[in-house]
């Protein structure tokens, strides 16, 4: 079977959490076709009613978040009308919190995305990762992560997912010919991570960059001895002095990123046991 398959999703708030939670489980399944439909800000009878008439149009897989029992009730009721099937994205998360806890939620629309500290950290990193990127700021004595790496090793992707995670990080770039920076090795609090890519994979990047630019002529930017030896020398240096690297010729940023924060997890606490 190849689809096409239908999977709607229902939310009471704007459907972050649901849509985060479908993309990870559908990544699972290569090679089938598969046609999302979103619904958000479901909050009224009225806005259900057109959300279950659509889904009779293209039956499918029902992934669901309403707090509003009345009208999960509801849903529910429909779609087993329907007979199709249907999960609760938060009912075993919440559900589990409640028996722990003991206590009752408090079923608050869209209270994930209120704008607590948590929010005001994750903007305060933001803006810290976009004055420090590609070593645009080498004041960096507060920063908790800096990422070191050749062009064109994701280095500033990974620092704008992170500081989405409050993380404050920042990157530096590495050049073929020229010394590090030597303010990297005067740093004692941020954990300095390098990145590098295997040459041949590089080179690929590198001209892709090069022709969205408009560049048609090699420069030692795509040579792959130069790049070869560029990679070998960033490898040393991190090795040298002591800085973990992660190879990120097949991670996602996503990947790269977890990896980054298992390493600035126990960064932490060694530097808490040293004190």
């Amino acid at each position: 079977m190849s689809g096409p398959f239908h999977v709607h999703l229902i939310s009471d708030a704007t459907g972050e959490t649901l849509h985060s939670v479908a993309k990870a489980a559908m990544a699972q399944f290569q090679g089938l076709t598969i046609q999302q439909h979103a619904y958000s800000l479901v909050r009224s009878e009225r806005q259900l009613q057109r959300a279950c008439d659509r889904i009779r149009e293209n039956p499918g897989l029902v992934l669901f978040t309403i707090v509003n029992t009345k009208l999960r009730t509801e849903l529910v009721a429909q779609l087993s009308l329907m007979g199709l099937p249907n999960f609760d994205v938060m009912e075993g998360p919440v559900g589990l919190m409640a028996r722990v806890f003991n206590t009752q939620s408090t079923a608050r629309t869209g209270g994930q995305h209120e704008v607590d500290q948590e929010y005001l950290h994750r903007m305060e990193s933001l803006n810290y990762m976009v004055e420090h990127d590609d070593g645009s700021n080498l004041d960096l004595g507060n920063a908790e992560l800096i990422l070191v790496g050749a062009s064109r090793t994701s280095k500033t992707p990974t620092c704008v997912y992170l500081a989405m995670r409050g993380i404050r990080a920042a990157n530096v770039p590495l050049v073929l010919g020229m010394d590090a920076p030597s303010q990297l090795l005067t740093f004692t609090k941020p954990l300095i991570v390098g990145l590098w890519v295997s040459p041949e994979r590089l080179v690929q990047i590198r001209r892709n960059r090069l022709i969205t630019m408009g560049v048609q002529n090699d420069t030692d930017y795509v040579d792959i001895e130069k790049v070869r030896s560029e990679v070998m020398t960033t490898r040393r240096l991190y090795e040298y002095h002591g800085w973990p690297s992660i190879d990120v010729t097949r991670r996602s940023i996503e990947e790269t990123a977890a990896t980054i924060m298992n390493l600035l997890s126990e960064h932490k606490l060694a530097k808490e046991e040293q004190t």
